[in-house]
């Protein structure tokens, strides 16, 4: 899959909300979005870089592979750092971004089970960031 760059206007437009989680079309997009996403030594993928306006994002990191299907952030902690960050819509470009330094998130998996992660550091700062592709919001915009 090719990965979209702003400023396609695809990466400004919230996304909709999967019905069928289950679905062979659903679950053939987690496959070739993985595919994608460890081919362009990415983090993270949201449906939107690929071209689809769905909510469902990837995640791998500390050796496990996250979806998240439908997800929203839930709680936020108090506590907010600042660090470089870098997008695959946006080769070559990394910034400085504050993020919450602990979020909470609920979510549907690949099997369509209701899930909730508590992410601290890395894995909460890459959660908001692909949350953020599925509420149209760019990280240049933060």
């Amino acid at each position: 899959m090719k990965i979209i760059t702003y400023p396609n206007p695809i990466l400004d437009q919230k996304t909709e909300k999967i019905k069928t989680p289950l679905s062979s079309d659903i679950q053939k997009l987690i496959v070739e979005m993985r595919k994608t996403m460890r081919k362009n030594n990415g983090l993270g993928l949201a449906a939107p870089q690929i071209g689809k306006s769905l909510q469902l994002c990837i995640i791998e990191y500390a050796e496990q592979f996250y979806i998240f299907i439908n997800p929203k952030i839930t709680a936020y902690s108090k506590e907010k750092n600042i660090a470089e960050e870098g997008c695959l819509s946006f080769p070559e470009k990394f910034l400085s971004i504050e993020r919450f330094d602990k979020v909470k998130v609920r979510y549907l998996n690949e099997k369509g089970e209701r899930c909730k992660i508590k992410a601290t550091g890395l894995l909460a700062r890459a959660l908001q960031h692909e949350i953020d592709h599925l509420n149209g919001i760019v990280f240049i915009n933060r």
